[in-house]
């Protein structure tokens, strides 16, 4: 069997797997000053046309430190990936973070007998960070790594059965130049709404998803044109890979 007959059969065992499964994040942010936060504003400005993420800052929705648990839980349960997103103060959160942590995830409900509503669900943090990353190791300043600070949020994750994912820290954004800034925007994109996966073919698909989304909302023909032309040479390349493997497996097992 030659490239091109393994990409045809591709092609057609793949023709009808168009329906798509979209996650719902739900981003759970606490700032106490967040409209003075030039790196917060950055990054929830861009999640404007993102329906899937459910952006929920803390402070602004219980200002009185009040917290409706029962609705809290109900967000919760709605949502497939559980993002929390904060300044990293003192090797911690703010504090109305730590708060909603004491009431929401309440045995019962996120531990204990019968405590299983978040099992299975994905959680990560996002990290906005004031000091240099070289010092958070052995011999820095900081002198513990972020993954060593953090297993108070792993140990929760392992506690209430959700899959840990790894942490985005986003260090001294400020000093970021303009390139810098779009590669950890499309990191944190990604962060939000990629499934738990890192491959090419994961990255791929997670392109080809945001370029559809990108062309319904475009108004100028020739712009979207250009969209679906990156869509299909994405697919086609992709292809073509896939085709190259079946020609390889096949030759592995003739030899």
């Amino acid at each position: 069997m030659d490239i091109d007959h393994a990409v045809l059969l591709y092609k057609k065992k793949n023709k009808t797997e168009s329906k798509e499964f979209m996650m719902k994040t739900l981003l759970i942010v606490s700032h106490p000053d967040i409209l003075e936060s030039s790196s917060q504003q950055y990054f929830l400005s861009s999640l404007k046309d993102f329906d899937e993420v459910t952006v929920h800052h803390l402070e602004e929705k219980y200002p009185d430190g009040n917290i409706d648990i029962k609705k809290e839980q109900d967000l919760l349960k709605s949502h497939d990936r559980i993002i929390f997103q904060f300044p990293f103060y003192w090797y911690s959160s703010p504090p109305m973070l730590k708060h909603w942590q004491d009431v929401v995830l309440e045995e019962g409900f996120a531990h204990g007998k019968r405590g299983n509503a978040l099992k299975g669900k994905e959680f990560g943090l996002v990290l906005m960070i004031g000091v240099n990353e070289k010092e958070y190791q052995a011999g820095g300043t900081e002198l513990f790594s972020i993954n060593e600070l953090t297993k108070p949020y792993q140990a929760m994750a392992h506690k209430t059965g959700m899959i840990y994912l790894k942490t985005l820290s986003i260090f001294q954004f400020a000093y970021m130049e303009e390139n810098e800034k779009m590669d950890t925007l499309i990191k944190y994109w990604q962060m939000l709404t990629m499934e738990n996966n890192t491959s090419l073919a994961s990255r791929e698909q997670w392109l080809i998803s945001r370029l559809k989304k990108a062309i319904q909302r475009m108004e100028n023909k020739k712009d979207a044109e250009i969209f679906q032309f990156a869509i299909e040479l994405i697919e086609e390349n992709r292809s073509s890979i896939d085709g190259l493997k079946i020609v390889l497996d096949q030759v592995r097992q003739t030899y």
